[in-house]
């Protein structure tokens, strides 16, 4: 038992030292530390065109504030005493979701304001990208501050503690987490498995995927700014070291809950050969090996964001990624969760930290 306690541990360090290499060679960071060698130059906060157009910049004073990915910094471009444009720089958000705030006439709607009418003006989340339109609102902000009187507060809007879809997402995980230990009834799962997929799937786009695990290794996680993860990030890798194994994958993903209510649907199935079982299991290992070499060879890194988790948040979702998850749902119907057992690389990475088939 000893043994198998240790070579549990053993494995679940190693795959953290696997995505943490991900996250350095893609981010070259650490828990939110720069770690690129030799001199990097630093953005600097202030600087002053040769039209006289002041650019203040976040990347510095921002660089607490997180989005989805990791920092979302902009530049602030003021002339004649009013806001002339806001650009965003470089970050690690994903891509079609990021389209969706620069798209969304978000960035509009402080132009031709002083610093202060600015700083005052509301402007809403973009739906489908919360956490990345609100870092842009919280970098806004906190260069308008830095403008005003060079005291910068800089305050994480990545969890809303009044919001009813925040403690409702609280819930729902915590219902996963405990509830299976003492209550044994499959009508209390099925229960569980469609909250999880319309709270914490449709509804609030919370569930474990590489991006998350990348982002986070990459950025660090403030437990006041990210409790949700933290719970998810608990329950998928402390859990099993008491014995709780796969606990996150049958009684929390989302995608997996939507798989096996599905297939509750109808009776019929689809009977594979256990040599078919075999080699799709074989394909699913190959695949996870696949997408780590490519990874730690810094070529692709945007395959992490196209895992079907995404196509929770449908209205930012790529239509390859929505189409292949109603798929692999319609599977399900007859074959029982195709995807986890077959394909998921996030759940591949639970199984191996666990020390598991």
């Amino acid at each position: 038992m000893k043994n198998k306690k240790l070579a549990h541990v053993a494995s679940l360090i190693t795959c953290l030292l696997m995505v943490t290499a991900i996250a350095i060679t893609r981010d070259h960071k650490l828990w939110g530390n720069d770690i690129k060698l030799g001199n990097s130059e630093e953005t600097p906060t202030e600087r002053t065109l040769e039209d006289g157009t002041v650019v203040v910049s976040t990347a510095e004073i921002g660089k607490e504030i997180i989005g989805y990915g990791g920092p979302t910094p902009l530049e602030i471009h003021m002339k004649d005493g009013v806001i002339k444009d806001v650009k965003p720089l470089e970050n690690s958000e994903t891509p079609d979701f990021f389209a969706e705030v620069t798209g969304s006439g978000m960035f509009k709607k402080w132009i031709g304001k002083t610093p202060e009418e600015a700083l005052q003006t509301k402007v809403d989340a973009v739906s489908g990208a919360t956490y990345s339109s609100d870092a842009v609102i919280q970098n806004v902000k906190a260069g308008l501050q830095y403008v005003i009187d060079n005291k910068v507060e800089i305050k994480s809007s990545r969890q809303d503690f009044t919001s009813v879809k925040f403690w409702v997402a609280v819930l729902v995980i915590l219902a996963g987490s405990i509830l299976p230990m003492f209550v044994h009834n499959r009508y209390y799962r099925i229960v569980q498995q469609t909250l999880n997929v319309l709270v914490l799937g449709f509804w609030c786009g919370t569930f474990i995927s590489y991006s998350l695990l990348i982002n986070s290794i990459s950025n660090g996680i403030s437990l006041m700014s990210s409790i949700l993860t933290v719970m998810l990030l608990i329950v998928a890798f402390v859990f099993p070291l008491f014995g709780k194994k796969n606990h996150y994958c049958a009684w929390i993903c989302p995608l997996g809950s939507i798989q096996e209510l599905a297939g509750k649907s109808i009776k019929y199935k689809y009977r594979m050969s256990q040599r078919t079982v075999k080699y799709l299991r074989w394909f699913r290992q190959g695949l996870w090996a696949l997408l780590m070499l490519l990874l730690w060879s810094g070529v692709m890194f945007e395959l992490v964001d196209y895992e079907l988790f995404t196509a929770f948040i449908f209205t930012n979702a790529p239509i390859g990624v929505s189409i292949a998850a109603v798929l692999f749902v319609l599977v399900s119907l007859v074959i029982p969760r195709p995807y986890c057992r077959f394909v998921c690389p996030t759940g591949t990475l639970l199984k191996i930290s666990q020390n598991i088939e």
